[in-house]
């Protein structure tokens, strides 16, 4: 496996609508070997969600995994869609592996409920809340060209990491 570069704010990349993963792709050694690649890459990083743009590849493929008591398994999502947002919403503080050193309160739909293609071109079909839901969101929207800071409502809760940890911490951030 290899830690692969993080495509940085600014990066054309990041700004891009993801091309859709063609099915015959999926099982090619190549493209497991990206998979693999980028759930190293996150690891190393300390996120729980990376996009394939997010290591300048702009091809609808997330990885994430957050293996603390409220997080949830390793989870591969290939062409995704949320065909459902549940009414609720929820305020939760993120950060992003392309955008160092800034945390800030995003606020989406508490629930969602989402289509794609595991990492084996197998169907998946399932609700997502609390963290993983939000996880998902954000690394959806990278697919779609957006950043958290395009989501974020309310810009005076934008902060830099080393006030975050003095003032905001125990509020709870992930680095998604």
């Amino acid at each position: 496996m290899a830690v692969l570069p993080i495509a940085k704010l600014g990066n054309p990349v990041l700004r891009k609508i993801a091309s859709p993963v063609v099915q015959e792709v999926i099982a090619t050694s190549a493209f497991q070997q990206l998979i693999d690649d980028m759930f190293e890459t996150m690891g190393e990083n300390d996120g729980i969600g990376l996009a394939a743009p997010q290591v300048s590849r702009s091809e609808q493929l997330v990885v994430m995994g957050c293996e603390e008591d409220s997080g949830f398994p390793n989870t591969v999502l290939i062409n995704p869609k949320i065909v459902f947002y549940g009414p609720e919403q929820v305020e939760m503080w993120e950060g992003c592996l392309s955008v160092d050193g800034l945390r800030g309160k995003v606020t989406r739909p508490s629930a969602i409920r989402v289509e794609a293609l595991d990492r084996y071109g197998q169907v998946l079909d399932f609700e997502a809340t609390g963290l993983y839901g939000v996880c998902i969101q954000h690394e959806m929207d990278h697919l779609l060209g957006k950043m958290f800071l395009d989501r974020m409502t309310d810009l005076s809760t934008l902060t830099q990491l080393k006030e975050f940890d003095s003032y905001w911490k125990e509020e709870s951030a992930a680095v998604i």
